[in-house]
């Protein structure tokens, strides 16, 4: 996924917004899954500005940008949603350490895979506490049917729950080692 795909979905999904209002959306929600900062987001506004997928409707007195989608942003949102596959995540952290644990003794790599576990139910906790905060607030709901955000939260959620069971399974795996 690009930033730029997440960038037009908030456009889209919350209307016009600045470069720090979309960077605040974006660490409420998208960051859950696609990481970007502030200085990666306001030059990827200006890219998008300058190939015509957003347009810059006001401009304040100090140069505070308010950007909303085009009709060009809309049709390349909706060509990626609907003609992308997704390749997965191509870097992760977990499975990196879990490719390397066994290089460590038995007592290392059970802190190792603790931490993990432990990283994993906080992780579920912050998403569960994310959920039910939506579902108390109001937000987009996109098409009408399920609300904006809610399918991958799910998705999140799910992941998560299967990486603390595989952490049970490699910790007991380790354990059981002499």
């Amino acid at each position: 996924m690009s930033l730029r795909i997440a960038l037009l979905g908030l456009l889209q999904a919350y209307g016009s917004a600045s470069g720090y209002d979309l960077a605040k959306r974006f660490e409420r929600s998208v960051a859950h899954v696609w990481q970007a900062g502030h200085s990666q987001i306001y030059p990827e506004l200006s890219k998008m500005a300058a190939d015509a997928l957003v347009t810059v409707e006001a401009e304040g007195v100090r140069g505070r940008k308010i950007y909303s989608i085009t009709p060009e942003g809309h049709a390349e949102l909706r060509a990626w949603l609907l003609g992308h596959d997704p390749t997965g995540p191509a870097r992760s952290e977990m499975a990196l350490q879990a490719f390397l644990v066994p290089l460590l003794g038995r007592e290392e790599a059970l802190v190792v895979l603790k931490r993990m576990r432990e990283h994993g139910e906080r992780k579920l906790a912050e998403l569960e506490a994310l959920r039910a905060a939506k579902h108390a607030s109001s937000v987009p709901t996109g098409t009408g049917r399920v609300r904006f955000g809610d399918l991958a939260l799910d998705l999140g959620i799910r992941q998560t729950r299967t990486a603390l069971e595989w952490a049970d399974d490699a910790i007991a795996e380790i354990e059981r080692q002499t």
